[in-house]
């Protein structure tokens, strides 16, 4: 059981961000974190959550850090008694709102991981995706956290975007091993609907040969790639239990919660949320949809699928790709030696 809480805050709107966040409603933060602890009880009886039985907490956005310590304190001692002894906590951050006052607060809370919106140390690229913070004050967030204690610290980068280069990439993937971190994201830039960016797409570039530079000069710093976006010498367990298809609480205006073959949905709306955050929408999800979120989360990552998932025909299938070096059997599960290529290989195994 994984547990998510959504804070659709931020201090500025990123022109390729298409989550659930706001810029100028931040007079409802009070109420908001008082919605949440109502939901949050609500859904802790509608998914019958027992002791010690929640394995991952991730708080993300928004921007979490736009969130006095303080106002996240009835939200923990709600969520305290259901965790596993050493749980997974993690929060998002944004580096310029991440003080160290904050993230002293977060520490003394109980946040052990902290995942870093760095995006790049290129300061016209940072300006460009329309990022609030300098690269320096990237460099001191994650330092400061470090020196708080934090035990594991990740940062986000962004490739693709037009202007980048082999050169430009490098030297992020440089600096980002300049600082202690144990995990990074790079994550391919997509033009979303109603985003900044989606009236200007050619600010997204086709360039292949950067995905595979990125990955290939962040595994030769020593990080293993457990998911095609995703790389460490520590695997994160909230994202993995995503790609497991784990029942996990979603909590907050354009959250998503999953239990079994159901969905559950929040209003995106604030306002609305905080009048009645019970107002949750269902979406009942079909066998077929399920094998085939498995496939495509499975293959995308070193979780793999599991063989008794497969028809008859869908396994030979997928031993076919072993034969040709495409697929990995490995025990009783399948797995993809390039997640890159996971999309083709899914949609093979399923036509």
């Amino acid at each position: 059981m994984l547990l998510y809480i959504h804070i659709p805050y931020c201090d500025s709107k990123c022109h390729y961000c298409s989550f659930n966040s706001y810029v100028d409603k931040f007079d409802t933060r009070k109420q908001y974190m008082f919605a949440l602890e109502k939901q949050l009880k609500h859904e802790l009886e509608r998914f019958e959550v027992q002791a010690k039985q929640i394995e991952t907490v991730f708080i993300g956005g928004g921007t979490p850090s736009t969130i006095d310590p303080l106002l996240y304190a009835p939200l923990f001692e709600c969520f305290k008694p259901f965790l596993k002894e050493g749980a997974e906590i993690t929060t998002e951050a944004n580096p310029n709102s991440a003080t160290t006052l904050w993230l002293q607060g977060m520490y003394d809370l109980g946040v052990n991981r902290i995942s870093f919106g760095v995006q790049s140390f290129n300061l016209e690229k940072l300006k460009a995706l329309n990022r609030a913070h300098s690269p320096q004050q990237a460099i001191d967030a994650i330092n400061h956290a470090h020196e708080i204690g934090f035990k594991h610290l990740s940062l986000d980068l962004i490739y693709n975007h037009q202007g980048d280069n082999i050169e430009l990439l490098k030297n992020d993937i440089d600096q980002a091993f300049k600082l202690p971190i144990d995990h990074l994201s790079a994550y391919e830039l997509t033009i979303e609907a109603k985003t900044k960016f989606a009236s200007t797409p050619t600010v997204r570039q086709e360039n292949d040969t950067l995905a595979f530079f990125v990955a290939d000069e962040i595994i030769k710093h020593g990080f293993k790639h457990y998911e095609i976006s995703n790389f460490g010498t520590f695997e994160s367990e909230h994202n993995k239990g995503y790609w497991e298809l784990k029942d996990y609480i979603g909590v907050g205006a354009g959250a998503v919660g999953f239990k079994g073959d159901t969905r559950f949905y929040p209003t995106t709306d604030i306002e609305a949320y905080i009048s009645n955050p019970l107002a949750i929408g269902k979406e009942f999800i079909n066998k077929e949809e399920l094998l085939t979120e498995h496939l495509f989360l499975g293959l995308r990552s070193n979780i793999g699928v599991p063989i008794t998932l497969l028809t008859e025909q869908q396994q030979q299938k997928a031993d076919f790709l072993v034969t040709k070096e495409k697929l990995i059997k490995e025990g009783n599960r399948y797995k993809n030696n390039n997640y890159f290529l996971s999309d083709e290989l899914v949609l093979y195994i399923l036509d």
